[in-house]
């Protein structure tokens, strides 16, 4: 049984349905792909959904901000963090390697596996938030009767599934075309509630504290995205051209982002003065607010929230395509476990705890997204610095054959920890959560991101000096 499935999973990667390399660089010669407006269209058609909706509506129903301080925070904060991003998608097509095979040359082989471990639980969360709302959006066609909640996150997981399980050449195919249909029920959606969104609700105005609170959590929705940016780019051309890659990459993300999240911004704000649109936040939450939003347009209204529910699938897809590919990195043993396979274990965890916590969604989405930023920068510090200062931005040093698995070769990693330690240590005082306000974050709000990015960077610079001149690697 097992020879038939490997040949016939084999056939399907010869005809380019089926992606059997795991986290494995790609070779030179197999780094072919010349289409690189696709990298555009996919980092877009994750980010054109109600996910970043979602986003903006914290902004003003959870921070009180007014829609245009909301909309002044999103601008700013988001074109300052996804530069990081766009600039490490560029690495891919130069280096063929995964974002955090490169992260070896600074942590080492082994001390590489607690980012891992880090991006695992970030990914997977970032898969539940979106299973949740594309199976409430389908959830609110019947109004939770016929499809329930949890029928339609297991609908929306299982066919993420059959998307990362293709694997790369699918997955950009995909994202090619899907975001067109999602771009045009949003707009749809916008144009039949927007007569209403002038209601916004009066608040003061906004204080330090709000602002760099809701300032964080925008800088966390984009900043993890750094830590799989160039997996969705190892495929491409080694002479791809470096500036196009960072600007599809910063115009795919950035675009849609901004423009959702200031759509769900100004929803937040008016929801209070809507019945409709509360009573549909009652039941679904962002997806209800939606929902009702499409109510004057009848059956027509309810074919558009399908398409919303179904325009997640292309963040889930890509995420769930990343997180196959961290499962391997995460101890060498587990490099003898097929990607694909993976694709079935994060569909389980995804589901089960999908249905579980969409029970208290907004909830957890503040407690989760809130956190992951912390790490997110602190990991970008450290791989940026090792990239700039102690390998001059040579992509060379990263493609000597077998470097990547050869500990000998690779860094100890101490210098990446004891920069990782400092800048955690300062996160705690300086992050305001809900369970936890440090005492900086009492006066600033939570400023955790910007300090433990620049403290870690800071540190890791001097550490691995010494850490250098101690191993001489």
């Amino acid at each position: 049984m097992w020879a038939k499935t490997t040949r016939l999973l084999a056939r399907l990667e010869s005809k380019g349905q089926v992606e059997l390399r795991g986290a494995t660089p790609v070779p030179y010669e197999e780094r072919t792909v010349t289409r690189y407006f696709d990298i555009f269209s996919l980092w877009f058609c994750m980010s054109c959904s109600p996910l970043p909706i979602t986003f903006g509506m914290v902004g003003t129903k959870s921070f009180g901000l007014s829609l245009r301080d909301a909309s002044l925070v999103i601008l700013f904060f988001t074109i300052i963090s996804t530069i990081p991003v766009a600039y490490m998608c560029t690495w891919g097509p130069k280096t063929g390697m995964r974002q955090l095979v490169l992260a070896r040359f600074a942590f080492g082989k082994y001390f590489t596996s607690i980012l891992v471990l880090l991006n695992l639980a970030t990914l997977t969360g970032f898969c539940i938030i979106v299973s949740i709302i594309g199976g409430m959006s389908l959830s609110s066609v019947t109004y939770g009767t016929t499809i329930t909640p949890t029928v339609g996150i297991v609908i929306i997981g299982f066919l993420g599934l059959l998307i990362s399980f293709c694997g790369f050449k699918v997955l950009h195919v995909y994202e090619r075309y899907m975001w067109i249909p999602a771009l045009i029920a949003i707009i749809i959606t916008t144009g039949c509630g927007g007569k209403h969104l002038f209601n916004q609700v009066a608040v003061p105005p906004a204080t330090v504290k709000q602002v760099f609170s809701f300032g964080g959590l925008v800088a966390s929705f984009m900043l993890p995205w750094a830590a799989l940016a160039s997996d969705f780019s190892t495929y491409m051309h080694p002479k791809a051209p470096t500036l196009r890659i960072a600007a599809y990459t910063y115009a795919g993300l950035a675009l849609p982002t901004i423009l959702l999240m200031t759509l769900g911004a100004a929803i937040g704000a008016t929801t209070p003065l809507m019945p409709s649109w509360t009573s549909g936040y009652t039941t679904n939450y962002a997806s209800g607010v939606l929902a009702a939003m499409l109510l004057p347009a009848g059956g027509f209204g309810q074919f558009i929230s399908v398409i919303l529910g179904f325009s997640m699938l292309g963040n889930l897809a890509a995420t769930m395509y990343s997180i196959t590919l961290n499962f391997q990195l995460l101890l060498p043993v587990f490099m003898r476990v097929p990607r694909w396979a993976y694709s079935i274990l994060i569909t389980a965890i995804t589901i089960g705890v999908g249905i579980e916590a969409a029970k208290k969604f907004f909830i957890n989405l503040e407690n989760f997204v809130g956190v992951i930023g912390y790490w997110s920068a602190v990991f970008i510090a450290i791989v940026l610095m090792e990239h700039l200062v102690f390998r001059g931005g040579r992509y060379e040093s990263y493609t000597e054959e077998g470097a990547w698995m050869d500990k000998s070769r690779l860094p100890r990693g101490y210098a990446a920890l004891v920069a990782m330690l400092c800048g955690f240590g300062v996160v705690v005082p300086c992050m305001g959560q809900i369970w936890w306000t440090g005492p900086v974050a009492e006066r600033s709000g939570d400023v955790g991101f910007e300090v433990g990015g620049v403290v870690s960077g800071v540190v890791y610079v001097g550490a691995r000096w010494v850490e250098r001149r101690w191993t001489g690697r």
